[in-house]
């Protein structure tokens, strides 16, 4: 155990290092600092200042040309020549380069496993809170319609219409929204209005500048169509700290708008590719500290909750370069029913998955964040005083915590066991609950941002700290409990996070490797490995 310790603490000698060396002067992203970048490189400038037409000429100047210009985040779309980048970095009021990256997108049981048909016996039902859903649009069924269409509003930013030819955004909407047709596969606030803010093409795939678009849209029309919830069923991989990640700056400014958002964890956590055993894999802009971050469990296709078990693809934290506790909440994602048509792409690749004509199988925490965005409406609902701080506390603060220690789950395509076990970078806050949500009357003030891991103590306790000096409004002790934190058979045993064999030695969330990531996946269909669910 000594040993385990002092690498600890020369890992984070070597993370502070790697910070050092982040936060420089240097003002382009690692991938933009390759040789073998094509001759015109589409990128995201973050300037120090609001963006203005001389910013733009100085831009033009050098050969590049303003495909968007992104005031909320003080930030332009540009693209420009390769050999142009250095000195659009030299730029004073430039604060940082990135490349526009590739994102990919990320019920009858399903209600009744978290809760949810109280709430609509209750009378919640979501009636009178806008969700935006940015996804692959969303097919205008019976399904959304009360009795007049319930999408009061749709935009592209991938070309075309807003319609979904792909199904991912129909999937996401129906569990959010859908009124069941009549039979049992309603959604979790079927009554709310629907937002349809395409983001992602025919086959699921987008950018962060369309995804950022979108996201202004959604701030934008707030107001208009009482925009309280926004979805993200998306991400891509962390390439740097989630201050620097325009992707991140946008939810962010989503947030401080008086929007929840509420984003997909991931689909990585069985990746061992860095023998890190799934964790350190949390995916942008789920690594964000203000959003609800959520991974996926499997309801085991009944409502009771006791044999429910997490679903071992669910992305861990702690977060890349920033180490914030992730995911916030878990909530069932596995062999999700809801609706999309037989028509669409995603049916016609996956016949077997097609439950009837106008609902659809699918797994993945793209199918868990929908859940709870449809339960951030009920609670807005209930009491619209409360702010997305609010919001996010009373979900994570009586979320169930009644899980074994870990479990096993074995794919029946490659017989390969996957051991989970239930530590706060698995299961963050625990398992959505919404009656008990909205149940909860305690106050809370001040902002709920996602903690950091701040140091290790000699006793092998995880120490939490707040975001630039701000506190977990709910401490500690009430979301997670000592023994889910820091127990001595979770986190610590076996060297899964913290020991030699697993995220030290490799650098994977530490060491400076990180910050030369050169690969880039697509902003597409974030459910690709988990499509058919696990057992």
């Amino acid at each position: 155990m000594d040993r385990i310790i002092k690498i600890v603490t020369a890992a984070w000698l070597v993370f502070a290092f790697a910070t050092v060396a982040w936060c420089g002067s240097e003002r382009l992203s690692p991938e933009l600092r390759r040789r073998n970048l094509p001759a015109t490189v589409d990128v995201i400038v973050q300037y120090k200042v609001q963006p203005t037409p001389a910013h733009h000429r100085r831009i033009a100047g050098m050969g590049g040309a303003l495909r968007n210009q992104f005031d909320a985040i003080r930030s332009g779309h540009y693209s420009v020549p390769r050999a142009a980048l250095q000195a659009l970095a030299d730029d004073p009021d430039v604060a940082f380069v990135s490349p526009n990256r590739p994102v990919k997108g990320m019920l009858d049981i399903t209600r009744g496993t978290v809760h949810a048909d109280i709430a609509r016996n209750l009378g919640f039902t979501g009636k009178g809170i806008g969700v935006a859903v940015i996804d692959s649009g969303i097919s205008d069924m019976a399904e959304f319609r009360n009795p007049n269409s319930r999408i009061v509003y749709q935009q592209s930013f991938v070309g075309g219409d807003a319609r979904d030819s792909f199904g991912h955004g129909t999937h996401v909407a129906g569990i959010i929204g859908s009124n069941g047709g009549g039979g049992v596969y309603a959604g979790i606030a079927p009554d709310v209005n629907l937002i349809n803010l395409r983001a992602l093409d025919a086959n699921g795939n987008g950018t962060d500048a369309t995804v950022i678009r979108a996201i202004i849209t959604a701030i934008f029309l707030k107001d208009f169509y009482h925009i309280r919830v926004l979805n993200l069923s998306l991400g891509r991989p962390v390439f740097g700290p989630a201050s620097r990640d325009p992707l991140c700056l946008a939810v962010e400014a989503a947030w401080k708008a008086g929007i929840v958002v509420v984003v997909a964890a991931g689909n990585d956590g069985r990746d061992n590719s860095e023998n890190t055993q799934g964790y350190g894999t949390i995916t942008a802009p789920g690594n964000d500290p203000y959003v609800i971050t959520v991974g996926a469990m499997k309801a085991m296709g009944t409502t009771n909750r006791s044999d429910d078990a997490i679903a071992s693809y669910s992305s861990k934290g702690p977060t890349l370069f920033d180490h914030v506790v992730k995911p916030d909440i878990v909530a069932p994602g596995n062999k999700i029913v809801s609706t999309l048509p037989s028509n669409l792409t995603l049916a016609a690749e996956y016949p077997q998955n097609q439950v009837s004509q106008d609902f659809f199988m699918l797994s993945g925490t793209s199918m868990a964040t929908p859940v709870v965005s449809g339960a951030a409406a009920l609670l807005l609902q209930k009491d619209p005083s409360l702010t997305p701080d609010q919001v996010k506390a009373r979900l994570m603060r009586t979320a169930t915590r009644d899980f074994p220690s870990s479990s096993v789950s074995v794919d029946p395509a490659t017989n390969i066991a996957y051991t989970s076990y239930y530590d706060m970078f698995t299961i963050g806050a625990g398992y959505l609950d919404v009656n008990a949500a909205l149940n909860d009357t305690n106050p809370s003030r001040g902002l709920a941002l996602s903690p950091v891991v701040s140091r290790i103590t000699p006793d092998n306790q995880i120490v939490l700290g707040g975001i630039d000096g701000q506190n977990v409004v709910w401490g500690a002790n009430v979301v997670w409990g000592a023994n889910v934190v820091w127990g001595a058979t979770t986190v610590l045993a076996n060297n899964v996070v913290w020991g030699a064999s697993a995220i030290l030695t490799d650098n994977v969330v530490w060491g400076a490797d990180t910050l030369s990531s050169a690969g880039s996946a697509a902003i597409a269909d974030e459910d690709a490995p988990a499509i058919n669910g696990e057992p």
